[in-house]
């Protein structure tokens, strides 16, 4: 019987870490707070701090008011929500897939979500809440079905992408049906199909919140187990760890926080795939610091892509899908650049 290997480290070091990685997350969720306070003051038509914290206490009708409540909360706390969301299912997924290539928009979880959320508005227009739930069962069998696929041909990285989007291909021909056939059943269609977050009201983000804030809390108490899952399925069942169910828990996790997103911002694209890289770079590999601090940068580079998609143009305003893409683009190529043999060197 081999005996694995156990690595010491020293609690000095331990506590060094500890303290690096609070301070990173602590940077991080200033950042969310600052972004989220300057996507409330800026755009098409400025508003001051103070006239924005007085419409929020008060509950004034002024042109000011109306635009911070209806237009630039919702809107704010979408980006929020949504970003960190997709960043952290997007970090779920490349732990449990152990696949750096993997995200919510690669491997067919968001188009999935989009065909379910499509599905779920052309069959039951008014209810509005059972559009997340749609959208977390579609996001989850494409989940699944892509790591049916990939396993069935042979579980390698880019084997699992390829499904995906192939996958992805389908699930979108889907909407695009739904669609043809009930016009009216997704409202800003162009602005769901790149991923857009006008429009979004208070209504369509409570039920999604439902399902992200619990999703995230569970995956973060789960991070041990998600560690050990990342070794791989001989190492996990090595460790006791009964690798299949959890894998179907977090992947159902993931699914959870994708559709949920989808929902109400739309495919987007690249957020679960940018983000995560980015964020082990600042905290490491440990999917504890991994999983908070891809919640916070991502609700804070959601925000701030959506800021600046209203700012470069004003007072036209892009959808933050297209200001998503260009950033995610040619970081995934980098990727594939930087992959031989299935690995991701650096």
């Amino acid at each position: 019987m081999k005996s694995s290997r156990i690595f010491c480290i020293p609690y000095s070091k331990m506590r060094c870490s500890g303290h690096l990685h609070r301070r990173a997350i602590g940077l991080l969720a200033l950042a969310a707070a600052v972004t989220g306070i300057l996507s409330l003051c800026l755009g098409a038509e400025p508003v001051p701090l103070g006239q924005v914290l007085a419409s929020l206490i008060s509950p004034g009708e002024s042109a000011a008011a109306r635009i911070v409540r209806y237009v630039r909360l919702p809107r704010t706390c979408a980006g929020l929500l949504a970003g960190a969301a997709l960043a952290a299912s997007g970090a779920i997924i490349q732990g449990v897939l152990a696949n750096p290539l993997a995200s919510p928009g690669t491997i067919g979880v968001n188009a999935g979500a989009g065909l379910a959320a499509a599905l779920c508005c052309a069959a039951v227009p008014t209810a509005v809440a059972a559009v997340p739930l749609a959208a977390m069962a579609g996001a989850f069998f494409g989940a699944v079905l892509v790591l049916a696929v990939a396993e069935r041909t042979g579980a390698s990285r880019l084997t699992l992408v390829l499904a995906g989007v192939a996958l992805s291909g389908v699930f979108n021909a889907g909407v695009d049906a739904v669609v043809t056939f009930v016009p009216e059943a997704l409202n800003g269609y162009s602005d769901f199909r790149i991923g857009g977050l006008s429009g979004v009201s208070m209504a369509q983000l409570l039920p999604a919140l439902g399902l992200i804030a619990p999703g995230i809390l569970i995956a973060l108490s789960l991070h041990n187990e998600l560690d050990v899952l990342a070794l791989g399925r001989e190492q996990a069942q090595a460790l006791g760890l009964s690798a299949r169910p959890l894998r179907l828990v977090f992947l159902a996790l993931a699914a959870a926080l994708a559709g949920a997103a989808v929902s109400f911002a739309g495919l987007l694209g690249f957020v679960g795939l940018v983000v995560p890289h980015m964020m082990r770079r600042l905290v490491g590999e440990e999917s504890g610091p991994l999983l908070a601090a891809s919640a916070l940068g991502g609700g804070a580079l959601l925000c701030g892509c959506d800021l600046l998609s209203r700012l470069i143009f004003a007072p036209f305003e892009l959808p933050v899908g297209i200001v998503m893409s260009f950033l995610g683009g040619p970081f995934f190529i980098w990727l594939l650049l930087r992959q031989k043999g299935g690995r991701i060197h650096g």
